[in-house]
């Protein structure tokens, strides 16, 4: 989907971003899914934002979007470990931001996120693919490792957040 389709599903992405991020380690509550969609609502309208929406009949399960970093992101910024400036140089193609991803939890464990991931990242024609997670979330860490991410260091990715593992994914290899 592209922004504007994706803008549409709002509340329902909304009620999936709560039920997969209420529980441990996110604990995340009313004022943080205000937070996400407020980004959400400025997101889907980058250049390049795609999605792809997962459903079960009528209801949404799951969500992965995202969109190529700016030549002047300032996502590089939030790390607190030092990395090579090679690492950080973007172009406005080069890197494509992965932003949400997120299975209700009844519907995990059934392929779901590895769908969504799958196509979301088909056929772009970014060179890598970079995302932030909890370090405690040690299955979604597991899956982004088993998909090929490898970690290049932390960030803490808005004022009060926690450290967040930072993930890059090579596209100019084969991906899993």
């Amino acid at each position: 989907m592209d922004g504007e389709q994706t803008a549409g599903l709002e509340g329902q992405l909304r009620e999936v971003f709560s039920d997969a991020f209420a529980e441990p380690p996110y604990n995340e509550g009313p004022a943080d899914v205000e937070r996400a969609f407020r980004r959400f609502r400025s997101q889907v309208r980058r250049r390049g934002f795609r999605a792809v929406i997962a459903f079960d009949s009528d209801t949404v399960v799951g969500m992965a979007y995202g969109y190529p970093l700016s030549a002047n992101t300032g996502w590089w910024d939030t790390l607190i470990d030092p990395v090579p400036e090679e690492l950080r140089s973007e172009d406005g193609k080069r890197t494509f931001g992965l932003f949400e991803l997120a299975v209700r939890p009844e519907w995990r464990r059934q392929g779901v996120a590895t769908r969504m991931h799958r196509v979301l990242i088909e056929g772009i024609d970014n060179a890598r693919v970079m995302l932030n997670t909890r370090p405690e979330a040690t299955a979604a860490g597991a899956s982004y490792r088993a998909w090929g991410y490898e970690r290049v260091g932390s960030a803490i990715p808005w004022e009060g957040a926690a450290r967040h593992d930072v993930m890059v994914l090579d596209l100019t290899q084969p991906v899993v």
